[in-house]
This record gives C-alpha cells, structure tokens and sequence, in this order.
C-alpha cells in the first residue's frame, strides 16, 4: 500500500477546522443536565471528516479534546476520554460511511449510523468512566441514569450536530 502525505493546503484546513471546532468549545458550551452540555465542536470535526477522510476526524478530535483539557475543561482527564470517545464514536463513523458513499443518502446514512454508534457507545462508557468522576455515586445509581439521562442526552446532541451538518452541507 502506498502511503499518503498530507499536503500543505490539507494541513492547513485540517489546522483551521481544528481552531474553529474550539472557538466553538470556549464560545458556546449550553448546560443540558448534570455536568453535560451541548457544544457544536463535532459540527465542525464531522465536516472536515466529511472532506478529508476519518483520520482527520481522530487528529481533530485529539487537538481539540487535548487544549480544552488543559485549558476550559472542569473535568480534567476524564472529560477527555469522554471527549474522545463520543465525538470519535460519532464524527468517525459518519465519515466513514461518507467516504464509501460521496452522495446525500452517504451523508444521512453516516450520520444515522454515527448516533446510534455514539449512542452505544456513551452508555458503555458512562457505565464504566461515569462513577469515577462523580464521586460519591454508585455504579447501580449510574446505571440507572443511563437510559433516562445519559441516552437522550447523547441522542439529541447527535441528532442537533446531524442536523447542523445536513443545514450546511
């Protein structure tokens, strides 16, 4: 296999993406419930996804989570991870699909299945990382918040960020 190098003009957009994707972060973070909130970031991640392929969507998401860790986050490593997990599960899914089908039904589809991964995905994690982070909470407490606060709050930040990206592509 022939290996692929990132051109200057593709860094740069990758470089931009990344930069507006935290703009967004520091600008408009909207409490849902909890300790979760809503921010636009996978938008912008899932886009770029959309132009330049699925490893744009991990180096994106790896700057982004990692700057806003040591710089806006309140929940440190953790928020991280979870960071991590959630717009990867969702922004590299969809531009996965995307990439094998360069159409509107490809960008639906991806985007569809992208939720339900994201959703699966963030019910596992916040099964397992959850009760490290609120303390004093017990794995059976959590457990029972998965399906009536944690899932519909990871299904309507996916179902906000498809809709976004629908609106501008």
């Amino acid at each position: 296999m022939k290996k692929q190098k990132m051109t200057t003009k593709e860094l740069t957009t990758l470089a931009m993406l990344t930069a507006i994707a935290y703009a967004l972060v520091c600008t408009v973070r909207i409490p849902i419930v909890l300790f979760l909130k809503y921010e636009p970031k996978d938008v912008v991640i899932t886009i770029g996804g959309f132009l330049m392929g699925p490893m744009a969507v991990l180096i994106s998401t790896t700057v982004v989570a990692l700057i806003e860790m040591f710089t806006i986050s309140d929940t440190g490593i953790i928020g991280c991870i979870m960071n991590l997990l959630s717009t990867c599960s969702f922004a590299f899914t969809a531009s996965l699909i995307y990439k094998r089908r360069h159409t509107m039904l490809g960008a639906i589809t991806g985007l569809a299945f992208g939720t339900v991964v994201m959703g699966g995905t963030m019910l596992l994690w916040n099964y397992l990382i959850t009760p490290l982070y609120m303390t004093g909470t017990s794995r059976s407490d959590i457990a029972g918040m998965l399906v009536p606060v944690f899932l519909p709050f990871n299904l309507l930040k996916a179902g906000l960020n498809s809709a976004s990206i629908l609106l501008l592509y």
